[in-house]
């Protein structure tokens, strides 16, 4: 049996489905004003770690995960540089599924724009307003009457009633909104210049939290399994989801609520001032694999903060190279070689898949998958695994990377020049030149490339 840490209990509870094996999981996704940075792939990360283990556990799940194209940053990103808000949110759109494809995320299976779905979300306001939820203001906003819905701060784990009354903050930068009462739709300002949308209270646009209850709405119903996003999310974006969903059909939104914590760089939280602000291609610049951030991004439990270092990432190559290597070696096995591994190919996969069923206890799950490959790596030493078991534990490593998405994806490619390098050293050894060989593999070492020299022939990998 599965088990999440839900988020509106506060504890784990069993994982049960609305729909027999399919799952509804909703994702928030970028707000499509700049480039996306590690932070939020730590995030996405996770996101695409849950997804990969239910569909491994044999749910379908149908994924969605919405593009944020209208908001205070998207809008003002769009005025200040006098150019079209869609040109804007396009290009920063294409930069993250760009990165999306280098981390080896699933693609979600829907990414509905906010722009898409304005008429939706008057609609939903409508509803809102008829059933006493709602207000216009007179400067033509419409706001969302906590005071009448009494389930408002359970996911957060709020008392209404506590909660101070103050100044209407109308834009969406949530930490700085001190209302209980939250915007259904902004009216239009006149630092919004020509971006607006007409509606039956005025020229505006909705408000962020409206945008994702629609969208996730109309894509999975009113009812659907899995909600996840980052702890920052809880409250108030969150909070709002279920506050204008619930009171709008009158029927449970979300079954499971998931949140990871926040990522640290260096211990310290990432800033621009502080210089260890980094997206995926600073990273990747600097020499670093895209798999080893993505080992990195998902090898800390969802729920710890993450502490992201260089040296982890290069911890996490040498654990990849280890596995790859491991898979090599089971490619060669001799037909000589005897011994049945059979057993604990199968007993590995069982414990693994059941450390993740506990609330994703990814630390647990690679320390079983490293007890097990050092054990195969002794009996190989010992010429203990028959040529069938190999092929068996081989099959098992594709099985796990499934999950963990490192081991068979390497968008690593070889500049001409280290491959000519590679060239130069397979010839001096051929001509017994070890000491020009050697000189190669050092400046290939200076340049991040470990060379492995084995039956088969020579193997590069990143260092």
């Amino acid at each position: 049996m599965i088990k999440f840490y839900n988020t509106i209990i506060r504890k784990k509870e069993d994982f049960k489905t609305i729909n027999s094996n399919k799952v509804g999981l909703y994702t928030c996704g970028p707000t499509v004003y700049d480039y996306a940075h590690i932070g939020n792939f730590r995030a996405y990360m996770f996101e695409d770690l849950l997804r990969r283990f239910l569909e491994f556990s044999g749910y379908e799940v149908y994924h969605v995960m919405n593009i944020t194209d209208i908001d205070d940053k998207t809008i003002k990103k769009a005025n200040k540089e006098k150019i079209p808000l869609l040109e804007v949110t396009e290009k920063y759109t294409k930069f993250f599924h760009e990165d999306v494809q280098v981390l080896n995320i699933l693609p979600a299976h829907n990414y509905p724009k906010a722009t898409n779905y304005v008429e939706k979300m008057i609609e939903l306001i409508k509803v809102l307003e008829d059933k006493g939820y709602a207000y216009k203001t007179r400067d033509g906003s419409v706001f969302f009457k906590i005071s009448k819905y009494l389930d408002y701060g359970k996911l957060a784990n709020l008392n209404p009633n506590s909660q101070k009354v103050g100044k209407r903050v109308e834009n969406d930068e949530y930490e700085k909104e001190e209302a209980r009462d939250f915007a259904l739709w902004k009216a239009r300002k006149v630092e919004d210049g020509t971006i607006y949308w007409n509606s039956p209270w005025g020229e505006g646009r909705p408000g962020w939290h409206l945008e994702c209850s629609v969208m996730s709405m109309d894509l999975l119903g009113d009812h659907f399994d899995i909600h996840c996003g980052g702890v920052d999310n809880i409250f108030p974006h969150h909070e709002n989801e279920i506050a204008q969903s619930c009171a709008a059909n009158e029927c449970k939104f979300v079954n499971y609520w998931l949140h990871n914590k926040h990522l640290l760089v260096d211990g310290q939280k990432m800033s621009k001032s502080l210089g260890n602000f980094y997206k995926i291609k600073d990273i990747i610049n600097k020499g670093y694999s895209a798999e080893s951030i993505r080992y990195t991004l998902i090898s800390t439990h969802y729920r710890q903060e993450l502490n992201f270092t260089f040296d982890k990432l290069k911890a996490s190559q040498k654990a990849i190279n280890r596995l790859r290597e491991l898979k090599r070696r089971l490619a060669v096995v001799s037909n000589r070689s005897k011994g049945d591994i059979t057993e604990k190919c199968e007993k590995m996969v069982i414990d693994f898949q059941q450390e993740l069923s506990n609330d994703l206890n990814i630390s647990g799950a690679l320390g079983t998958l490293f007890t097990w490959a050092n054990e195969i790596f002794r009996l190989l030493d010992l010429e203990k695994v028959s040529k069938s078991s190999a092929l068996t534990a081989i099959d098992v490593i594709s099985k796990i990377d499934s999950i963990l998405g490192v081991v068979g994806f390497n968008t690593e490619v070889l500049s001409d020049d280290v491959e000519l390098l590679i060239e130069e050293r397979n010839k001096a050894r051929q001509e017994k030149n070890w000491q020009k060989a050697d000189n190669i593999r050092k400046e290939l070492e200076s340049l991040g490339i470990i060379l492995d020299d084995t039956p088969g022939g020579t193997i590069w990998k990143k260092k």
